[in-house]
Parts: structure tokens; C-alpha cells; sequence
């Protein structure tokens, strides 16, 4: 096993703890798994989740909370119908009122 694999495995425990109507970013994980400066390779990671079924991958953002990884679901809109499913609403690709649906990894699970 490499340990890129390990790593996106980390992640992916993560991304399946944040709670339906809740977003995280990139850089909330890499930063609740001690690797602070690896927010790409956590969305490395989440770019290859959109095949596991059991993975919120719609639910990790940017930092500002824009939806950057919405190329990966097929070229649709389906990232944001699945965050709007979820009473989240995007305007733009941007999620609004980021603070209150922010789920920060860091505070949540330690």
C-alpha cells in the first residue's frame, strides 16, 4: 500500500463523519490529520471518492466555500443539487451562509 493510499483512507473516514447539511473545506481535514499544508491532496482524495458510494464528497469545499470540486460529478450541476438536497444553498457555486453550515473536524472529533 503507498502511502498516498493510507493518507486518501484518512481522509475518506472524515468525509463520511460530516453530518447531511454540513460542509467541510479541503484544508479543515488536512488539518485535523496533522498535515496542515496538504489541502490538495485531500481534494486529490476527494476527487477520486466520486465512485465510492459511501462517501459525502459534495460535502468538502473550498476554503471560501466554493464548490471547486464540481467538475469531478460528471460535468452537471449535481454537487450542488446534492448540497441543495441538504437545504444548503449555493449561489454561484458558492455556498451561502458558509459559517453556519461549516463542520469543522477539528472541533467536532476531538
Amino acid at each position: 500500500m503507498k502511502e498516498t493510499d493510507n493518507f486518501f483512507n484518512k481522509v475518506y473516514e472524515v468525509a463520511r463523519l460530516i453530518p447531511y447539511g454540513r460542509v467541510t473545506s479541503y484544508g479543515a481535514i488536512a488539518i485535523y490529520l496533522g498535515a496542515a499544508r496538504s489541502a490538495r491532496m485531500v481534494g486529490w482524495a476527494m476527487n477520486k471518492a466520486h465512485h465510492l458510494e459511501d462517501i459525502p464528497a459534495h460535502r468538502v469545499v473550498n476554503r471560501k466555500g466554493v464548490l471547486t470540486g464540481k467538475h469531478h460529478f460528471g460535468g452537471t450541476n449535481l454537487m450542488q443539487q446534492l448540497l441543495e438536497n441538504e437545504k444548503i444553498i449555493v449561489v454561484d457555486n458558492q455556498i451561502q451562509d458558509f459559517e453556519k453550515v461549516f463542520w469543522n473536524p477539528l472541533k467536532e472529533l476531538s
